[in-house]
């Protein structure tokens, strides 16, 4: 018992830092169920998030590019420091080395922590389906047909009006759709109040090919209240990703549903750029969905389509084939699949794919 003793104050400030993160993660944990209490505590992070933002919005690099970073950095230091600190202590090699692991898994736990706090609650709340009583509901396979033929058409009629270079892909300048991005959501608010925001540009992140290893083209960081995007994959999809992370800008947790706004709010905020982009990912979707489910309507669908539009999605396609087979891409899928799944979306990234039921409950009465 003495020596118990002896060894907790030995690294008091260790296990109080440990004990502090664990009992607000108890405390995480055993609240979630109750959504009411959620609801008010979300409210609370929501209110936290936008006011982080506000100040991080002020410099126009990645605040949260940069932590990453430095977080690296220190990581690195971290575990050079500690070795060279346990081959020095000689005698107290075992308690140096229990205070060097102590110390990374309270970092560990911390960030985590703070990732429950200030995002994990948005998956405990409504979210744009129960706000705005537009449920994903099953779909026909003669909706699905309709409902892709119509952003087809979409596409075809929108292809023209951005601007192209000289291999006819889109060639819009990627700072003019960051400049374009603050106005996205002004039509899509007007028909949902609750996604009213006051929107700063999102920031390119400068280590955007390290994102297309990640496979990620996008990511909202709740530590900065930050949108970042990868600026490095083609920019067709670029005005879409921007919508979908101004989503999660707006408490919206949800990927299938931060598609779905990504697709309304592009097409409907009377940029061309946007518009295209929107009906570029809905099509994608909806093309993807339609192929596996009948081979023959896809064919006719995508045989419909102008060399334009063929053009850019041959462009995304050869661009993100080369991370395909990376082994960082498939580890970064397993670890996001993982983070879904731990907080409430039961398909992991399966989910992605239930936006097309979304889509065609919201537009098949439109095609």
């Amino acid at each position: 018992m003495i020596f118990l003793k002896a060894f907790f104050l030995r690294h008091k400030k260790l296990h109080i830092w440990l004990l502090a993160d664990c009992t607000l993660l108890a405390a995480f944990f055993a609240i979630r169920g109750h959504r009411s209490w959620m609801t008010r505590l979300n409210g609370a992070m929501f209110s936290l998030r936008k006011a982080i933002g506000s100040v991080c919005y002020r410099v126009d690099f990645s605040v949260a590019e940069a932590l990453c970073v430095a977080l690296v950095i220190v990581t690195v230091v971290y575990l050079a420091w500690s070795v060279v600190a346990v081959v020095r202590a000689k005698g107290r090699r075992r308690s140096r080395a229990y205070s060097a692991v102590l110390g990374a898994v309270c970092v560990g736990v911390s960030i985590y922590m703070g990732i429950c706090y200030l995002w994990g609650v948005t998956y405990y709340v409504d979210g744009f389906q129960q706000k705005s009583g537009i449920y994903a509901q099953q779909v026909s396979a003669d909706d699905l047909y309709a409902v892709t033929q119509y952003f087809a058409d979409q596409l075809n009629a929108t292809a023209d009006t951005v601007a192209r270079d000289e291999n006819g892909r889109f060639d819009v300048p990627r700072a003019e759709i960051l400049a374009e991005s603050v106005h996205v959501y002004d039509r899509a608010a007007e028909e949902f109040p609750f996604l009213a925001f006051h929107d700063q540009p999102p920031k390119a992140i400068h280590l955007s090919r390290i994102m297309s290893l990640l496979d990620f083209t996008g990511v909202y960081c709740p530590f900065t209240g930050e949108s970042n995007v990868n600026v490095n994959a083609p920019a067709c999809l670029l005005p879409a990703t921007i919508a979908h992370e101004l989503a999660h800008q707006r408490g919206i947790a949800s990927e299938q549903e931060c598609n779905f706004l990504a697709i309304l709010s592009g097409t409907t905020c009377g940029s061309t750029d946007y518009a295209y982009s929107g009906w570029l990912l809905g099509y994608i979707h909806l093309g993807n969905a339609l192929y596996s489910a009948d081979q023959t309507h896809w064919s006719e669908v995508y045989g419909s389509l102008s060399e334009t539009v063929r053009a850019d999605l041959d462009n995304n396609n050869a661009y993100w084939a080369q991370f395909r087979s990376s082994v960082v891409k498939k580890a970064s899928n397993s670890v996001y699949d993982k983070f879904l799944k731990g907080y409430g979306e039961a398909d992991g990234l399966k989910s992605y794919g239930t936006v097309v039921d979304l889509l065609v409950t919201y537009y098949k009465n439109v095609s």
